[in-house]
């Protein structure tokens, strides 16, 4: 089956970028800079992302808040408009649809963004749960999603919207022109650091693309891949779903309770309440290699305890995420483990292909942007 390919394509094969297949999507994982110097360009300067494979949703009608409200974890019903929020779609025991953002027009309009290998499954769980008087109205073939990432993105954004940006707070969203092109333009990101997500129509992409990489270079910008997408969210501990979260873990688990208002009504609310009341068993920590140890801890290796024996009896969890921490230094990563070894401090084994590494807990994100 051919591979889908975002209206930017075309721009990445003459920048030179390497393309990979990513959920049935042609996309750069990379571009002749490479992933350690995206890496640290986005933390630098400023990062160009063509994140346009991701989904995108109008929920809209009298109801619209109502249905809104019940689909997700966090407050984003009440959230006022011009607010964007971070939120879970959860499944009745509490196990993770998604995770998205929505942003609220109105109590009769809502966007949502959600992730690229989720399309189908979110759009059918937003109908389930929808009524006759609230349409969802899908546009993700009709979108294009650009980030714009790093200290130096909001002042160049701002400068191409004529200073109409810079004082948006994070996490609102604004309608805008930039560089000529009607955006809307949402101080949210998924790198640690500050910046916008824009997305505009796919007639207009190429343009927006190239004003914005007209702005970046001479600031020291440049196009990233998917690479240093992945190793830059990892540093900051944003969770990836498929990896870090699925249907087989709740947001409680994944450390996201701050995104989980149990106070409301929502589907697999009454499962995360009782969860809360009985305590967790298990919980998503991040951990760093030991000084030392020459190995990367990969998606799906092993936390083992020794002491149970040498097979499967001794595996007493599993990392969901793992690579090198190219700003913060030595191998990082995420896993679940039972609840009594997520104090920070705690030391792990790990089997990174039949030898046991060890890792220590740490608390919090590997890293936190300047402020």
């Amino acid at each position: 089956m051919e591979r889908k390919k975002t209206p930017l394509w075309a721009s990445h094969r003459e920048l030179g970028a390497k393309l990979i297949d990513f959920g049935g999507w042609d996309m750069p994982v990379s571009y002749p800079a490479g992933t350690i110097r995206e890496h640290r360009t986005v933390r630098e300067s400023v990062g160009l992302f063509d994140v346009s494979h991701m989904g995108e949703a109008f929920i809209r009608g009298p109801k619209a808040r109502e249905v809104v409200g019940k689909l997700t974890s966090n407050a984003v019903e009440s959230a006022p408009p011009g607010k964007a929020v971070y939120t879970l779609l959860c499944r009745p025991n509490g196990g993770i649809v998604d995770d998205c953002i929505f942003y609220k027009r109105s109590d009769t309009e809502f966007y949502v963004i959600f992730n690229a290998g989720n399309v189908d499954k979110d759009l059918e769980w937003f109908r389930n749960h929808a009524n006759v008087d609230c349409e969802v109205e899908d546009v993700s073939d009709q979108t294009a999603l650009i980030a714009v990432q790093g200290p130096k993105a909001v002042g160049m954004v701002d400068k191409l919207a004529d200073g109409t940006l810079a004082a948006m707070p994070s996490f609102t969203f604004r309608d805008a022109q930039i560089a000529g092109v009607d955006c809307i333009a949402a101080r949210t990101g998924y790198t640690g650091e500050d910046g916008f997500e824009l997305a505009c129509s796919n007639a207009d992409a190429l343009r927006l693309w190239y004003a914005l990489i007209g702005a970046a270079t001479p600031l020291g910008g440049l196009p990233i891949g998917l690479g240093a997408r992945d190793t830059l969210r990892l540093e900051s501990k944003l969770p990836l779903y498929g990896n870090d979260i699925d249907d087989d873990h709740t947001p409680l688990e994944a450390g996201l309770g701050w995104a989980v208002k149990l106070d409301k009504d929502f589907i697999g609310a009454d499962a995360l309440r009782e969860q809360k009341a009985k305590g967790l068993t298990r919980q998503l920590v991040g951990f760093k290699l030991v000084e030392g140890e020459r190995a990367i801890a990969r998606h799906g290796y092993a936390i083992v305890d020794r002491a149970r024996g040498k097979g499967e009896e001794a595996v007493i969890g599993t990392v969901t995420s793992g690579g090198p921490g190219i700003v913060v230094g030595g191998a990082i990563g995420l896993a679940y483990v039972p609840v009594e070894l997520a104090k920070p401090g705690t030391t792990l084994t790990i089997d990174c292909r039949g030898k046991d590494v060890h890792a220590t807990v740490v608390s919090g994100k590997f890293y936190k942007r300047p402020q």
